[in-house]
């Protein structure tokens, strides 16, 4: 059986990718992510505010410096950490890029235009395999149109390009008011490959105190229609790579990813609750399934269920299956099936 998929124009020995995550956040956890089998890793996300954070705090010392004398402080200038947080995260990516035997894929997730370019060239020198921009905007400001949002990433993926080699993928967030134009565009500005979706996290509120309240709440496996849907209608009409992200968390998610078109499926949350090793498992269930039913490559297994014929009947399909989920929700009273 041929597990092999090309992602981003890497070769990857199966279709099952860690995804950024705190068990790709340093060195030891890459490699024992590695070990366990994935065929790709994306390194937890790099953040521009972090980096500008640390760089405000090293002039403030540097500020506070100027007014004392030397012979009382032993200087001018205090002393300031030797590594920044972006020289830590940079050697992890180069020293994991050396020794996981695994494409290494740098995520950024910046703020700024300047921060975007600035950062994704440090990326290509530390030796990341790909970068994976991580696209997440709230659009709060009311005089902001959709229109300047889109063209907002659309500059940023053209200005990266122009100063980079390596594949960039686009880690969309999946609010626009059309998905696959934006995805069109980004492509054509030079995405090398898309993954869909960004999962926001949004906090919550505590009443005990009244307080912002931040608890990451893990996929599950019904999250997975929404990328479903969005790779299934796009993987055959454009010319990209395609990753899911959000809900993948058994070897039978990998195959509906597939069958959907995508080039690979990305895994989180079922790693962060079973560990790595969960990986193996997640593969043998994925081969079990293609052997059941004679499936020979992964080849031949994409993009089964891709949408095919025209936008309009695909239209016509989603509203036709939106309207048959709501006429079976059960209401208050009635039997669910299977009770």
């Amino acid at each position: 059986m041929n597990l092999e998929t090309q992602y981003l124009g890497l070769s990857l020995r199966h279709p099952i990718v860690a995804s950024a995550s705190p068990l790709t956040a340093d060195l030891d956890h890459i490699l024992r992510v590695a070990d366990a089998g994935a065929s790709a890793i994306v390194m937890a996300s790099i953040f521009e505010e972090d980096i500008a954070a640390q760089e405000v705090r090293d002039a403030t010392l540097f500020e506070t410096g100027e007014d004392s004398h030397p012979d009382v402080n032993g200087g001018y200038f205090p002393a300031v950490p030797e590594a920044t947080v972006l020289d830590g995260r940079l050697s992890v990516l180069r020293r994991a890029s050396e020794r996981a035997g695994v494409p290494v894929i740098a995520s950024l997730n910046g703020c700024t235009q300047a921060g975007w370019v600035h950062f994704a060239r440090k990326l290509e020198q530390a030796g990341a395999a790909a970068i994976e921009l991580n696209f997440w905007h709230m659009g709060t400001d009311p005089d902001e149109t959709g229109a300047e949002v889109e063209a907002r990433f659309i500059a940023i993926i053209r200005a990266i390009k122009a100063d980079v080699t390596i594949p960039v993928s686009i880690k969309l967030p999946p609010f626009f008011s059309a998905p696959g134009n934006m995805a069109k565009r980004l492509v054509e500005a030079g995405a090398a490959g898309l993954v869909l979706f960004n999962r926001f996290y949004e906090p919550g509120l505590d009443l005990h105190p009244v307080t912002p309240e931040a608890d990451a709440q893990l996929s599950t496996s019904y999250e997975l229609r929404l990328p479903l849907i969005w790779t299934g209608l796009l993987s055959g009409r454009l010319r990209t790579s395609f990753a899911v992200s959000g809900g993948v968390n058994s070897g039978e998610d990998v195959v509906r990813c597939l069958l959907a078109g995508a080039d690979v499926a990305m895994v989180t949350s079922a790693l962060l609750r079973h560990g790595p090793a969960f990986l193996t498992t997640m593969l043998a269930d994925m081969q079990a399934w293609m052997s059941a039913r004679s499936v020979e490559s992964i080849a031949s297994l994409k993009g089964q269920l891709a949408a095919q014929g025209s936008a309009q009947t695909a239209e016509t399909f989603l509203r036709d299956q939106y309207r048959r989920i709501l006429s079976s929700t059960p209401v208050f009273g009635t039997p669910v099936f299977g009770q």
